[in-house]
């Protein structure tokens, strides 16, 4: 199907992201064209708004790997300032993970949060712009904001936003800020929130200078849709183009940790031929382990072999 604009003729999805585009290009405060600028390496596919769109098959997969697997393949990418640690959270057993969505807060000046708020309301914004960002948040999303570590008044959401952000995305929230309602945030299922602290007051004297933009967590850079791994160790932002690299060089890891473990246990090979280079028995040996283990496989046999051939055992 094609519509007709201006006396041309164009496809029924470029019809669609036109209509569309003016509220993306008031939704951030980057163009579509600069996100994707920055997130060049990402051949996938996109939101409208620019965000790498990463599968929702690696946002699952990504729970069950551990933060130092992550690291350490993001280490040895040269990919340094991913990682953040020191939060207070509501659950130690629930993992946060997602797509980045990203807000940057600043001390508010009243002639600049002026206006912001009256751009902002011109274009369909509705109350104060700490709410902004949730407008703008998809299923699978990871609010992440930058609130200067601010403590007392500066408590980015409490349980209302936290309901509505949960009915948005299924998913939590990282916050280099406080929150507040701790006992109502708790009682969302399946919710979970990296804060900096607790605190009861309400917001005030902060205002949003930057949505879907990169931001500064900690000592992380995070990037709008970045994978997200949030758990007790520490919150780790891996750049959308790397994801999948991650996710299967660390479930390798893991399956291979396992195995090595069991050959422990068992006393067939001693810790020194574990964790050096591995033997051509050794390889044989682990490949039988795989055949007779396929439940401890998480990814598809095909990528588990074609991964072994290309790297280093």
């Amino acid at each position: 199907m094609t519509f007709k604009i201006r006396g041309k003729l164009f496809p029924r999805i470029t019809f669609l992201l036109a209509a569309f585009l003016p509220f993306y290009t008031h939704a951030q405060t980057i163009s579509r064209e600069e996100l994707i600028f920055l997130t060049s390496e990402w051949k996938g596919e996109r939101f409208a708004d620019g965000r790498p769109k990463i599968p929702d098959d690696l946002i699952e997969r990504v729970k069950k790997i551990a933060i130092e697997e992550a690291w350490v393949v993001l280490k040895n990418e040269g990919y340094n300032c991913q990682f953040d640690g020191s939060w207070k959270m509501i659950h130690q057993d629930v993992t946060v993970a997602g797509r980045a969505l990203t807000a940057q807060f600043m001390p508010s000046r009243p002639d600049v949060e002026k206006s912001i708020k009256e751009r902002g309301h011109k274009n369909g914004r509705i109350g104060n712009t700490n709410s902004w960002p949730i407008d703008a948040l998809t299923k699978g999303d990871v609010y992440v904001a930058d609130g200067f570590g601010k403590i007392a008044e500066g408590t980015l959401i409490g349980d209302n936003l936290g309901n509505s952000i949960f009915s948005k995305t299924g998913n939590g929230v990282v916050f280099d800020a406080s929150s507040r309602d701790l006992q109502g945030l708790s009682e969302i299922e399946g919710f979970n929130a990296f804060v900096r602290d607790w605190h009861p007051s309400y917001l005030k004297d902060v205002v949003l200078t930057g949505l879907n933009t990169p931001i500064r967590i900690g000592q992380a850079i995070v990037l709008p849709g970045d994978l997200v791994l949030a758990k007790r160790e520490g919150v780790i932002f891996i750049p959308a183009h790397l994801a999948e690299k991650v996710v299967l060089t660390a479930e390798f890891i893991s399956i291979r940790d396992k195995f090595g473990i069991q050959m422990l246990r068992e006393g067939k090979y001693t810790p020194g031929q574990i964790d050096s280079q591995w033997t051509d028995q050794l390889k044989k040996d682990f490949l039988n382990w795989l055949d007779k283990n396929p439940d401890q496989i998480p990814m598809k046999r095909s990528e588990l072999d074609e991964y072994m051939k290309n790297r280093t055992w």
